[in-house]
């Protein structure tokens, strides 16, 4: 009697208690274990697994976090984390898993991913079109180099009250309603910071969570390059870890100013999407996601 395709195996739903596995299977594929943002994906978000015929743990595994009027009634999804278990590379599981969450999970949704160089084929083949690119850069944030930027924004930490502001902003920018991540924002992020006008505005927010041995600046909004840098100097006040992020390539005077105070280049992530022909929202004071895993 021969065994089934691997392809055959049960996907199922993630839950809260899978959060060690998920973990492993990063770290079976060289990536960080990331339990704090596992944690915050598996809460906001909806995953999916498949178990490892062997027993030991998963085989695979992505997150898709949905926005807009409900996670019932989405009209924008997000797909990350995906991973498939170096044991169980090239066997078809990730096409496998791809192809269920797309095609039956979230048929007629429109999707966006951030792709590796190494992804990117297969989520063309599923449909998907580059509509942007992503800069990761990682460093110690040296605040005293080069000139500072001008800015008339007030910067300080966010208070309760400032969250339905928050909201509001972030819904204008981002384009589709993100309240269910938004509000656990205060609980995930060690320093939470808000940017306000002359007038008492508010014109961005900005947070740092931990990652491992990094602090990640994500989400950062903002109106324009100076309140971007505003938030991020804060930011970086805030902690003696080394600064990791993920800016919109347009935001060439960002990268700019970034890479002159200390932060150095990783990697290109291509931003996808499916079924529409980019990101919603006003990408000019979009700088940096909250994770690529959410979008």
């Amino acid at each position: 009697m021969t065994s089934s395709p691997l392809t055959d195996l049960p996907i199922r739903s993630l839950a809260p208690d899978d959060l060690r596995h998920c973990a492993d299977l990063s770290e079976d594929r060289d990536w960080p274990r990331e339990e704090h943002k596992w944690g915050l994906l598996l809460a906001a978000g909806d995953a999916y697994g498949i178990d490892a015929p062997d027993g030991n743990g998963l085989a695979a595994a992505c997150v898709v976090t949905r926005y807009g009027p409900s996670r019932a009634n989405p009209d924008l999804a997000a797909i990350g984390m995906v991973l498939v278990a170096g044991r169980y590379a090239r066997r078809g599981l990730g096409r496998h898993l791809m192809t269920y969450v797309c095609d039956d999970v979230l048929k007629g949704v429109p999707l966006t991913l951030h792709a590796t160089p190494y992804g990117r084929p297969l989520y063309e083949e599923l449909g998907f079109d580059t509509t942007g690119r992503a800069e990761m850069l990682r460093g110690t944030f040296r605040p005293t180099a080069g000139t500072p930027a001008p800015g008339n924004e007030t910067v300080r930490p966010a208070t309760a009250g400032d969250i339905p502001r928050i909201i509001r902003l972030d819904t204008e920018v981002f384009g589709t309603d993100r309240t269910h991540v938004i509000t656990r924002l205060p609980a995930f992020a060690d320093t939470l910071l808000v940017a306000e006008d002359a007038e008492g505005e508010l014109v961005g927010y900005a947070a740092i969570w931990p990652n491992m041995e990094t602090h990640v600046v994500g989400p950062l909004i903002a109106r324009d390059t100076a309140s971007a840098q505003a938030l991020v100097t804060a930011l970086a006040a805030a902690t003696d870890r080394p600064l990791r992020t993920d800016v919109d390539v347009r935001h060439e005077d960002l990268l700019a100013w970034l890479k002159e105070r200390g932060l150095e280049s990783l990697a290109f992530n291509a931003v996808m999407t499916r079924s529409i022909p980019g990101l919603p929202g006003d990408w000019t004071r979009r700088w940096a996601p909250l994770t690529v895993a959410a979008g």
